[in-house]
């Protein structure tokens, strides 16, 4: 993976189409259709305009010190007023800022640098600057490595996206669930520890809690042959199949593991207080909604419990 430094990246005074002049011809393309990509503000101005004259110089620094967050394309009224027109601007200077291709906020008059700054924070909150990494692609990237089976890799990515913002719930819950898939129980549970109390019900979260629960239950049981023999001996052992299940689950025998639970419900529904179900609700929570083995295993509960 390579991951842009903060710092390497163009200088704001290499990056000439930061700023720029339209026309009523290319305001489609200068504007709208750029402001999909990030945030656009249209200075409307005219020669004439003394406070124009001193906005201009404001918002191109401003502009400047956000490194590629947002653009300034500016129009001269006088020259295409059809725009400007059409968008009802009745005095100059004149700031529209235009995100995802309409317009989303603006202001009249030459404000101070100051105000100028706080208007274009507000507007790119969230936006990577130029040359800075995106932490929903350095996400991305690490959940596509961790699935390919290289929790290592996966987690340098996830330290990686914590470097750039500490507390992002995703970046702790993937990390936590690399050290998992390594068996390292004691590193994820002290990971996890680092998310606020108060998004503890991120589902991201609540997974990879459920899937740190079932991995130490499974420390608790038998080997599998043990469990195995046991059930063979006396099928109606449901303790012993609760406890298989868990340790087929902690080997990523995910069907199996369905199975066995699956057998209690259908033979003791109230078993250990409606345990096998309550234990399966868990699987189902650790690997996630999407997981064929949880679709598959919803599917065949409701029709045990609905048939």
């Amino acid at each position: 993976m390579t991951i842009v430094e903060q710092g390497s990246g163009m200088p704001p005074q290499a990056a000439p189409d930061l700023i720029k002049e339209t026309t009523t011809q290319s305001f489609v393309k200068d504007v709208i259709e750029e402001s999909r990509r990030q945030p656009v503000l249209i200075d409307f101005w005219a020669p004439w305009c003394g406070p124009c004259r001193q906005l201009t110089p404001v918002l191109e620094k401003a502009v400047r010190a956000a490194k590629g967050k947002v653009k300034l394309v500016k129009m001269n009224i006088d020259e295409h007023p059809s725009i400007p027109g059409q968008m009802g601007i009745q005095s100059i200077p004149a700031v529209i800022a235009f995100v995802g291709g309409q317009p989303a906020d603006g202001f009249m008059g030459a404000l101070p640098e100051s105000q100028v700054n706080a208007f274009i924070e507000k507007l790119t909150k969230g936006v990577p600057a130029i040359g800075e990494p995106n932490i929903a692609d350095i996400l991305k990237e690490a959940e596509a490595v961790l699935a390919e089976g290289d929790p290592a890799g996966a987690a340098q990515i996830y330290a990686e996206a914590l470097a750039l913002d500490a507390t992002n719930i995703a970046a702790l819950a993937g990390l936590a669930k690399c050290y998992l898939t390594t068996d390292a129980i004691e590193q994820a549970k002290q990971t996890l520890a680092m998310v606020p109390e108060s998004r503890r019900n991120d589902p991201a979260v609540k997974a990879v809690q459920a899937a740190i629960d079932l991995a130490e239950q499974a420390q608790s049981v038998g080997p599998v042959t043990e469990l195995e023999q046991r059930i063979a001996a006396n099928p109606l052992d449901h303790q012993a199949r609760f406890d298989l299940a868990t340790a087929l689950n902690a080997l990523g025998s995910r069907k199996e593991a369905t199975d066995q639970l699956l057998n209690i419900v259908k033979r003791d529904r109230k078993w250990n207080e409606d345990g096998a179900r309550k234990q399966l609700v868990q699987f189902f929570e650790a690997w996630g909604g999407a997981d064929e083995a949880t679709i598959d295993g919803r599917k065949r509960l409701s029709t045990i419990l609905f048939s």
